[in-house]
């Protein structure tokens, strides 16, 4: 047989380096196969053990789903820990003294409304607080405290199962030490994550303080109503006395405060005081603290607290000055008196808008919640502020901290920056169909204009033209702009920013409508006026300590854009904040699916703006910017600007046009304003028919009447001047022709509205 590497008589080189190749090639293979074949034969040995571990039957459904829920219980515990690591940034070496200030704080006028800071000292020790005052507070909050780890397992469990039988939340499940942790690091906002971070917090002060010292810092530092923190506080403003002095019954009355201070708190309900202080006493003796007999006096003699139903603190603004006050010294202990920019009659005022406008109408729109600020545009001092409809229920501050996206209010920066890039108010852009990376921004009912100046884009608020603008300036220049106006939340940039979808807050809104109002003066919206020391020493003051405003956007182009806000607010969609006594300028806004509704608007005189929605990012109920906030935004405005003298808005002047005004305020015939026009939803099909009609009457030929025949048609024409009106005026000299009704345009989801006004 012939030699297979042999190729002829000089091949004998080529020959041994092939036998030498396979030699090679069959080592690897030898390797490889040996490895794979031990392999296959431990594997068949692992399998042969484990058979004797095998289940059948309904067994081994049992240990498969055990197995299935060690594996995700496993997999969720490293997620909530994930959640949770971001909260012990919080957990700094000085939290426990991060509050060690007592401030007393003064309205603009120099009176005293509020104190925050040390509301948790020493000065009444534990072993001095009364032995019912810890009991009540227990039996109520947590009677297994000195018993758990930080979290109550029994009693969330308890509490489950009272809620699912109640179809309703009606007991709480956290442990004292949770809601400490709450107080301490955390908001009131509800989620999954919060619980999560709150959980964990728990633990950890668990392991870094005893169950005494938990208790105290609970005691001393848990919101119990106007404006005390702290059973030693709340006994003062309530009762007039020392904690160390209260009674059972007054005992009980403060330690009903804990769930929802701003429902039982007696100066503003004190039969539901009385009636939640009842609930703690039977508490008491179901916990086992106390016996029928025991708490029988009190039940029969419920307290009865020193008369404070006309006091109201400003609570959350008072929240917002004692950060600027420790952010003012520099984070060290004082004892200070703090002046501050609040007027406690707008304040007032401001309160009562929000409370007003959702009490009356927020069912109606599906909206539960609101924050409006105010400033004075001559420097930047916050004259009214309202976080929240009730601070009671929730100490998140909405104004400062809620972040929502602006819609449509974001529009002025993209406006403005576009006028500082060569852009007019008459420079026409192609309201038309805009595609980017697949994304295509659609204006309401897929209208579009076709060529239009910015100025009307703007009054319509067409999504569009804002798209356009973004494209041909660079969005990196409208974050520039809105960052130099004095928006600080870090915005996004998106394909969508110049239709708002980067969230901000009130306060940023404020701070950029405020700059605009100030001919492009940076306006930064401040509370502390001046701050002294325990001796009455000055130590800071913000006109003597803070920069001069700085001219942030040009003078000329800022009066430019106000004037096109003063149109899109009188003409537009911001009608129903119109008032007589100043002219207004402002733009609405309105996100997708109806989940924020704002107004922000300025005058002369002072700039404000208001946000609209629900905490849980739910959908309201078709709100839009135009309504339910422009008319609170309308409710403070008007009663600011009562007897003062009015300064004119940049670009537009200081008198109101009394049509628009007349207008926007019409009266029923008792002489009071009129309701607020209720809203028909149309269907897509009858909008689109509404539409066509629409274009179909502007494209139809003008039609003219036909001359009278017959003598007696002549007669009556003659006599009536039917021939000098046939005649008609020349081209040049008719008068042009003005819609009966305009669509106007907010939003892509904007609905029509049709207005329907009492008679």
């Amino acid at each position: 047989m012939r030699d297979p590497f042999s190729s002829g008589p000089s091949s004998g080189l080529w020959t041994r380096i092939r036998r030498r190749l396979l030699e090679v090639d069959s080592v690897i293979d030898a390797f490889f196969y040996s490895i794979i074949e031990g392999f296959k034969r431990a594997v068949e040995a692992y399998s042969a053990k484990l058979e004797r571990f095998n289940v059948k039957g309904w067994r081994r459904g049992l240990v498969e789903l055990l197995s299935d829920g060690l594996t995700m219980g496993a997999g969720g515990a490293v997620l909530m820990l994930a959640l949770a690591i971001p909260a012990f940034d919080e957990t700094h070496d000085d939290w426990l003294s991060q509050n060690d200030y007592s401030v007393v704080f003064l309205d603009r006028y120099g009176n005293e409304i509020g104190k925050r800071g040390i509301l948790h000292n020493d000065s009444v020790p534990l072993d001095e607080i009364p032995d019912h005052m810890i009991k009540a507070t227990l039996a109520t909050e947590d009677r297994r405290f000195y018993t758990h780890y930080g979290i109550d397992f029994m009693g969330t469990f308890r509490a489950l199962i009272e809620n699912m039988r109640n179809k309703a939340v009606v007991q709480g499940g956290s442990s004292l030490t949770q809601q400490l942790a709450k107080n301490l690091f955390l908001t009131n906002e509800r989620t999954i994550e919060r619980k999560i971070k709150e959980a964990f917090l728990a633990m950890w002060l668990e392991t870094h303080l005893t169950k005494n010292e938990i208790l105290k810092l609970y005691l001393d530092r848990a919101y119990l109503g106007g404006g005390t923190f702290g059973v030693d506080a709340a006994a003062e403003f309530y009762f007039n006395k020392s904690v160390r002095d209260i009674n059972l019954a007054e005992a009980a009355m403060i330690a009903g405060l804990f769930k929802a201070p701003g429902r039982y708190a007696p100066h503003i309900d004190l039969p539901a005081a009385r009636g939640r202080a009842n609930e703690v006493l039977v508490n008491m003796v179901q916990a086992g603290f106390m016996t029928e007999g025991q708490i029988y006096a009190a039940r029969r003699k419920p307290a009865t607290p020193v008369d404070r139903s006309g006091v109201t603190a400003p609570d959350y603004f008072l929240d917002w000055a004692f950060e600027e006050v420790k952010r003012i010294t520099g984070g060290k202990a004082f004892f200070v008196t703090a002046k501050t920019t609040i007027d406690m009659n707008m304040q007032r005022v401001a309160e009562d808008a929000v409370e007003t406008s959702l009490r009356q109408y927020g069912k109606q729109y599906g909206a539960d919640q609101a924050a409006m600020a105010m400033a004075d545009l001559e420097d930047g001092a916050v004259r009214a502020m309202v976080g929240g409809r009730d601070y009671g229920e929730s100490q998140f501050n909405r104004a400062t901290s809620g972040k929502r996206q602006p819609g449509s209010s974001f529009k002025p920066y993209v406006y403005l920056t576009a006028l500082m890039n060569g852009y007019s108010p008459d420079s026409i852009v192609p309201d038309a169909p805009i595609t980017i990376g697949g994304w295509s921004p659609q204006n309401y009912g897929r209208r579009y204009r076709g060529n239009i100046p910015l100025t009307t884009a703007l009054q319509y608020s067409i999504n569009t033209v804002a798209v356009r603008l973004a494209q041909a300036v660079g969005r990196e220049k409208i974050v520039e702009t809105a960052v130099n106006m004095g928006v600080r939340t870090p915005l996004k940039i998106s394909k969508s920013l110049p239709l708002g979808a980067s969230e901000v807050t009130v306060m940023d809104q404020l701070a950029g409508f405020g700059t605009l109002a100030s001919g492009g003066l940076k306006l930064t919206p401040y509370a502390i006026v001046d701050i002294r020391n325990g001796e009455g020493d000055l130590i800071y003051r913000h006109s003597r300590d803070e920069p001069p405003r700085q001219q942030v956007v040009p003078a000329d182009k800022v009066s430019q854009l106000d004037a096109m806000l003063y149109t899109a607010a009188n003409n537009g969609t911001g009608r129903r904040a119109l008032f007589p006594t100043a002219p207004i300028a402002g733009k609405t806004g309105t996100t997708n699916a109806y989940r924020d509704g704002w107004f922000c608007g300025f005058t002369g005189n002072y700039v404000a703006t208001v946000w609209m929605g629900n905490d849980d990012f739910t959908s309201t109920r078709r709100m839009t910017g135009g309504s339910l906030p422009a008319m609170t935004w309308n409710k403070l405005m008007s009663y600011a600007h009562n007897g003062i003298e009015i300064k004119p808005i940049p670009g537009v002047g200081g008198v109101p046009e009394p049509d628009l005004v007349a207008a926007a305020q019409e009266t029923g015939p008792d002489g009071q304003p009129a309701p607020p026009p209720v809203a028909l939803i149309l269907s897509r099909q009858s909008e689109n028919l509404l539409y066509e009609i629409e274009r179909l009457m502007q494209q139809a030929p003008e039609l003219k009447p036909t001359a009278p025949s017959g003598p007696s048609a002549a007669l009556r024409a003659k006599e009536s001047g039917m021939d000098a009106w046939n005649q008609g005026p020349k081209p040049e000299e008719a008068a042009p022709v003005t819609p009966a009704a305009a669509v106007v345009e907010e939003d892509p989801d904007k609905v029509v509205e049709i207005t329907i006004r009492g008679n």
